[in-house]
C-alpha cells in the first residue's frame, strides 16, 4: 500500500494543504508545533475516521470555521482508491459525510461505517492493528516494550492473524460446553424415564384392568334389571296419566269456549267503536283536500300556469329549466372572466412589487459592491504600511550582520562587539562553535582546579612538617629533604595555576557573553526569514485588494443601471394591473344581475314543485278516503260473522259443561301417585348405581392412560438413549476440533516467534552496533530478553533511555517485516510511518535510526514517512516535505522539495 495524494481544509493547523507523497523515504519537517504530525493524523483519519482520533470530531476543524475537508488517494495490491470525508458542525452537533470510490472501478462506498468497514477489509486491520504495525505515534515508540507479554502477544497474534485461530478455538470450546450441557440434560432426562418406567411397572396394570372390567360387567345386569321393573311403572303411570289428560282436555275446552265468547262478545264492541272513529277521519280527509284544491289556484296564477294539468305545469317547468340554464351559463362566464381578470390585476401587482424589490435588492448590493470596493482599497492601504513595517524592520536587522570582513573571534580584544564579525546565516554554525569552545574551556578549569588542588595539598603538607620539625614516622630532621626542597617550587606552581584558573574563567566568562550576543543573531535570521516570506506575501495580496476594489465598483455601476431599468419595469406593470381591475369590477357587476334573474326562476321553479306538492297530497286524501269507506263496509261485515260464531259458541259450552265424570279422574290420580313414587325410588337405586359405574370406567380409563403412557415412555427412553449416544460422539468430536485449533495456533505462534526474533536481532545488530550485548531472546508467550556478551540477561527496561528507544523501533520494524514477508497471500502492508522518532535519541543513536530507514528500504518497504527536523534523517530522505507556520495568521501550509538539495544545503551551512 501507497499513500499517493492527501488534501486539507480546515483541518486543525492547515486552511487549504494539498501534498503528493511518491516511493522511497519521505521526511516531513518543521519548527516544533507547526503541524507535522497534523499532516500524519489526517492521512490516518480518513482511512479510520473517529477511531484514528485522539480527541473528538469538533477537534479537527480549525478554529472559527465551520466544516472541514480531508481528501486521501492511496494505492494498494495494484488497485487506486480516493476517500473523501467531510465535518460540518451545527451548533455543537458533527455531521460526518464519508465517501470511498474506486479510481479505477466501479466501487462506491457511502457512510462513515461502511468506509471503515471496506478499509479494515482490505488491509486486513483495523485502526488499532494499524498503529501496532506501521504507524509508530509520536511518544508512543516505547508502547509495545511497556505492554505486558500478554498485550504483546494479542497484538502480534492479531496483526499476524492468529487471533482467528483462538477465535474458532474457542467457539470449538463453547460448542463444546454445549454439547455437554445437552449431554447432561438429556442423560438426567433418560434417568428420570428408567425411573418413572420402573414404578409404573411395578402397578401391575394389566391385571388391575382385568378386575376392574369384572365389576363392570356385574354391575351392568343390576343396572338392566331395574330398567326393567321401572318401564313397568311408567307403563301404569301413563295409563293414568291418559285418563286424567281426556278430563283436562275436556276442562280446557270448557275453559277455552267460554274464553272464546268473552273475546267475540268484545271485538264486536271494539269494531263498532272503530267504525266511529273512521266517520270522523272520513270528514277531516274531505276538508283538508277542499284547502288544497284552494292553495293550487292561487300558485298556479302566481307561476303563469292556466290550468293545473300535467301537460300546462311540464311545459312552464321546462322553459324555466331553460331559461335558467342561460342564466347559469352567462353567469359562470361572466364570473369567470372576472376572476381571469383579477387574478391577471393580483399577478401584474406581484409582478410590479417583484420588479421594485428587485430594484431596492440591485440598488443596495450596488452600495455593498462600493463599501466592499472601499473596505479593499483601506485593505491595501493598510498592508501597505504593515509592508513599509516590516521592510524597516528587516533593514534594522540586516544592520545587525557582518558583511565579508574576516574577524578573528580567538582574539580577546574583538569579543566587545562579536556581532560585527558573524555574516547572516552563520549564526548558528558560529553558535555551536562557541558553545564547544566554551566546553573547552570550562574541560580546561576543571583541569586546572584538579591541579591546584593537589599544589596546595603538598604546600600544605611541606608547611607543616617545617613547622614540626622532624618527620612523624621516622623522627628524622626534615630540613634538606625532598618535600621541603620542593616547597618554592611547589608554591610558584600554586600561583601559575591560580593564574591559568583566573584567565580560564575570565575566557569562559567572555565566551559566555559573545553565546548570548549570537543566539539573539539566530533569532534575528529566523525573524528575517520570516518577515522576507510574509512580505512576498503581503505584495501579492496587496495587488489582489486593489484589482478586487476595481472590480468591485464597476460591479456596484452594473447594478445601479439593473436597478433603474427595473424601476420604470415595475411601474409599467402596475398601471397595466390597475386597467384589469376596473375590468374585473365591470364583470363583477354583470354577474350581479344574472344572479338577481337566476333568483326570480328559481322562485318560479318553488311555485311549480308546491303546486305538484299539493296535488300529490290531494291524490293522497282522495285514497285515504277511499280506504276508509271501505275499511267501514268491512268492520260491519265482519261483525255481522262474529254474531253467529257467538251463538255457536254458546251451544258447544252446553255440551261440554255435561260430559265430566269426577269418580274416574279420582281414581287415576291414585294410580298415578305410587306409580310416581316407586319410580323415584328406583331412579335414586340406578343413580347410585350410575355412579358406581361411572367410577368403574374412570379407574378403567386412568389404568389404560397408564398402560398407554407406560408404552410411550419406552418408546421415549429408546429414542433418547440414541440421542444420548450421538451427544457422545458429538461431544468427542468437539474436543478433537478445539485441540486441533489450539496445537495449530501454537505451531504456527512458534514459527512466527523464531522468525520473529532472527529479524528482531538482525534489526537490532544493525542500529545498535557495540559490543556490550549479544543477542536478543523472544519467548514463547513474547517475553524480551536482552544478554550481554557476559551472558547475563537483561530485561528491556533496563536499557538506557536512548537504547530502550532503538530497541523499541527495532521490534516493530521486525514485527513490520514479519507482516510483509512471513504470512503467505497477504495483502501488501502499509506505508512505515514514524512520528518524531529521534524524541529520545541523542546525535549517535540518530545515525543509527538512519541506518534502520536505510535497511528498511532494503528489505523493499516501499513507502517510509518519517516526522522529524534531525539533519542526519533529512539527508536520508528522497523527498523533503516542509511545513510552515504563519504566526499572524496561525494557519500551517505545506511544501514538497528536492531532498538532495536541501541535504546539500544543510551540508553547507554545517561547514
Amino acid at each position: 500500500m501507497k499513500f499517493d495524494h492527501i488534501t486539507l481544509q480546515n483541518f486543525k493547523p492547515y486552511g487549504d494543504a494539498d501534498l503528493s507523497l511518491s516511493d522511497g523515504v519521505t521526511v516531513i519537517h518543521g519548527l516544533n508545533g507547526s503541524g507535522k504530525s497534523s499532516l500524519l493524523e489526517a492521512c490516518f483519519f480518513a482511512l479510520y475516521g473517529a477511531e484514528a482520533l485522539e480527541g473528538t470530531l469538533e477537534d479537527v476543524i480549525t478554529n472559527g470555521e465551520e466544516e472541514t475537508e480531508v481528501e486521501l488517494t492511496f494505492t494498494h495490491d495494484g488497485a487506486t482508491y480516493r476517500i473523501e470525508r467531510r465535518l460540518r458542525d451545527y451548533d455543537g452537533r458533527v455531521d460526518h459525510d464519508c465517501t470511498l470510490e474506486g479510481v479505477d472501478a466501479d466501487l462506491t462506498r457511502d457512510g462513515a461505517r461502511a468506509v471503515k468497514s471496506f478499509v479494515t477489509e482490505l488491509l486486513r486491520m483495523d485502526a488499532e492493528a494499524f498503529v501496532n504495525c506501521a504507524y509508530v505515534r509520536q511518544g508512543e515508540v516505547n508502547k509495545l516494550i511497556n505492554a505486558t507479554p500478554s498485550q504483546r502477544q494479542d497484538t502480534i497474534d492479531d496483526l499476524l492473524q492468529l487471533g482467528k485461530l483462538e477465535e474458532y478455538r474457542e467457539r470449538a470450546g463453547d460448542a463444546r460446553l454445549g454439547v455437554e450441557d445437552v449431554r447432561n440434560s438429556k442423560q438426567a432426562v433418560l434417568e428420570d424415564l428408567e425411573e418413572r418406567i420402573e414404578r409404573k411397572e411395578a402397578k401391575e396394570l394389566h391385571e388391575t384392568l382385568n378386575e376392574l372390567q369384572s365389576d363392570l360387567v356385574e354391575l351392568d345386569e343390576e343396572v338392566e334389571n331395574y330398567e326393567q321393573q321401572r318401564e313397568k311403572a311408567e307403563e301404569t303411570k301413563a295409563d293414568a296419566e291418559e285418563i286424567l289428560e281426556a278430563y283436562e282436555e275436556k276442562r280446557e275446552q270448557l275453559e277455552s269456549v267460554e274464553s272464546d265468547i268473552d273475546e267475540i262478545e268484545a271485538a264486536v264492541r271494539e269494531a263498532e267503536t272503530e267504525r266511529d272513529e273512521l266517520q270522523d277521519r272520513l270528514r277531516e280527509a274531505r276538508e283538508r283536500r277542499s284547502e288544497l284544491e284552494g292553495e293550487i289556484d292561487d300558485h298556479l296564477a302566481d307561476a303563469e300556469i292556466a290550468t293545473a294539468t300535467e301537460e300546462a305545469i311540464e311545459r312552464r317547468r321546462d322553459e324555466l329549466d331553460e331559461r335558467e340554464a342561460e342564466l347559469q351559463e352567462a353567469r359562470n362566464e361572466a364570473n369567470a372572466n372576472a376572476k381571469a381578470l383579477r387574478n391577471q390585476a393580483d399577478n401584474l401587482d406581484e409582478k410590479a412589487e417583484d420588479l421594485s424589490e428587485r430594484a431596492a435588492d440591485a440598488e443596495a448590493e450596488a452600495e455593498d459592491l462600493a463599501e466592499e470596493a472601499e473596505a479593499a482599497e483601506s485593505t491595501a492601504t493598510d498592508r501597505e504600511e504593515s509592508l513599509a513595517e516590516l521592510e524597516t524592520e528587516a533593514a534594522e536587522l540586516r544592520e545587525r550582520f557582518a558583511g565579508d570582513e574576516d574577524v578573528d573571534t580567538d582574539d580577546a580584544e574583538v569579543a566587545a562587539d562579536v556581532e560585527v564579525a558573524v555574516e547572516r546565516g552563520e549564526a548558528e554554525s558560529r553558535l555551536a562553535e562557541l558553545r564547544e569552545r566554551r566546553s573547552e574551556q570550562r574541560e580546561r578549569a576543571a583541569e586546572i582546579e584538579a591541579d591546584l588542588s593537589n599544589a596546595r595539598e603538598r604546600v600544605a603538607e611541606a608547611e607543616e612538617l617545617l613547622e614540626a620539625g622532624k618527620c612523624p614516622e621516622c623522627g628524622q630532621p626534615v630540613e634538606d629533604s625532598p618535600h621541603t626542597n620542593r616547597l618554592e617550587e611547589d608554591r610558584e606552581r600554586v600561583a601559575e595555576l591560580e593564574a591559568d584558573l583566573e584567565e580560564t574563567k575570565e575566557a569562559v566568562a567572555t565566551l559566555d557573553d559573545r553565546i548570548e550576543t549570537v543566539k539573539s543573531l539566530v533569532d534575528a535570521e529566523q525573524r528575517l526569514a520570516e518577515i522576507e516570506n510574509t512580505r512576498e506575501m503581503l505584495e501579492e495580496r496587496i495587488e489582489e485588494k486593489r484589482e478586487a476594489a476595481a472590480d468591485k465598483r464597476e460591479a456596484a455601476e452594473g447594478k445601479r443601471e439593473e436597478a433603474s431599468d427595473l424601476r420604470e419595469q415595475a411601474e409599467e406593470t402596475a398601471e397595466v394591473a390597475a386597467e384589469k381591475r376596473e375590468e374585473a369590477d365591470e364583470a363583477a357587476e354583470r354577474v350581479e344581475a344574472l344572479e338577481a334573474d337566476l333568483d326570480d326562476v328559481e322562485a318560479a321553479l318553488d311555485r311549480i314543485d308546491a303546486i305538484e306538492t299539493r296535488a300529490d297530497r290531494v291524490a293522497e286524501l282522495d285514497d285515504e278516503i277511499e280506504r276508509l269507506r271501505e275499511k267501514r263496509e268491512s268492520l260491519a261485515e265482519v261483525n255481522d260473522e262474529r254474531r253467529e260464531r257467538l251463538a255457536e259458541k254458546r251451544d258447544r259450552r252446553d255440551e261440554l259443561a255435561e260430559a265430566v265424570d269426577e269418580d274416574a279422574v279420582e281414581e287415576a290420580r291414585e294410580s298415578k301417585r305410587k306409580a310416581a313414587d316407586y319410580i323415584d325410588q328406583v331412579d335414586a337405586r340406578l343413580e347410585a348405581l350410575a355412579d358406581r359405574r361411572d367410577a368403574l370406567q374412570s379407574r378403567i380409563g386412568g389404568v389404560k392412560g397408564e398402560i398407554e403412557e407406560l408404552e410411550e415412555l419406552r418408546e421415549e427412553r429408546e429414542a433418547l438413549a440414541e440421542t444420548v449416544a450421538a451427544l457422545d460422539s458429538l461431544h468427542e468430536e468437539t474436543e478433537d476440533l478445539e485441540a486441533m485449533y489450539g496445537n495449530l495456533r501454537g505451531e504456527l505462534r512458534q514459527r512466527n516467534v523464531n522468525t520473529l526474533e532472527r529479524m528482531l536481532n538482525e534489526t537490532f545488530e544493525l542500529v545498535y552496533g557495540n559490543d556490550a550485548y549479544s543477542h536478543i531472546e523472544l519467548g514463547d508467550d513474547y517475553e524480551l530478553t536482552v544478554y550481554q556478551k557476559d551472558g547475563q540477561p537483561l530485561d528491556p527496561d533496563q536499557l538506557s533511555g536512548g537504547e530502550r528507544a532503538l530497541f523499541n523501533l527495532s521490534l516493530r520494524c521486525a514485527i513490520y517485516r514479519l507482516l510483509a514477508e512471513g504470512i503467505e497471500g497477504a495483502a501488501p502492508t502499509p506505508p512505515l510511518i514514524l512520528d518524531e522518532p529521534t524524541v529520545f535519541l541523542d546525535s549517535g543513536h540518530v545515525s543509527r535510526l538512519a541506518d534502520l530507514v536505510a535497511e528498511m528500504r532494503s528489505f523493499g518497504v516501499r513507502q517510509i514517512v518519517i516526522v522529524s527536523h534531525d539533519d542526519e534523517l533529512v539527508g536520508a530522505a528522497d523527498d523533503l516535505v516542509t511545513v510552515e507556520k504563519d504566526p499572524r495568521s496561525n494557519r500551517s501550509t505545506v511544501s514538497r522539495s528536492d531532498a538532495e538539495l536541501a541535504s546539500a544545503v544543510l551540508s553547507e551551512s554545517d561547514d
